[in-house]
């Protein structure tokens, strides 16, 4: 079920994405894994919020697949649960013919 969010609240949260997105780097040479949670949790925002940035994250993801995939299952984005339930589920099927 998609529900209906107030555009202020989409765009606030768009605009706080970018600032974590932002300052990621200025916390990064501190102690401790902070510019790393920053990034992950702005990007987590962006993504959600603008549909340019999927546009573009989905383009990204087609030409360096690994990256990817690898940071799509670290923020467990439902679209990559989804796929690689799939992937199991098919992995799965082809072993169980090939078995018969």
């Amino acid at each position: 079920m998609n529900a209906v969010r107030s555009p202020i609240l989409r765009i606030g949260q768009l605009v706080l994405g970018v600032l974590l997105i932002l300052s990621a780097p200025i916390l990064a040479p501190l102690p401790g894994p902070a510019g790393i949670f920053l990034f992950a949790g702005g990007m987590v925002l962006v993504l959600r919020n603008s549909k340019g940035a999927r546009l573009k994250w989905a383009r990204l993801k087609r030409r360096w697949p690994r990256a990817g995939h690898f940071v799509d299952r670290i923020m467990r984005r439902q679209s990559a649960m989804r796929r690689h339930e799939r992937s199991k589920s098919s992995k799965s099927a082809t072993a169980k013919a090939s078995a018969n």
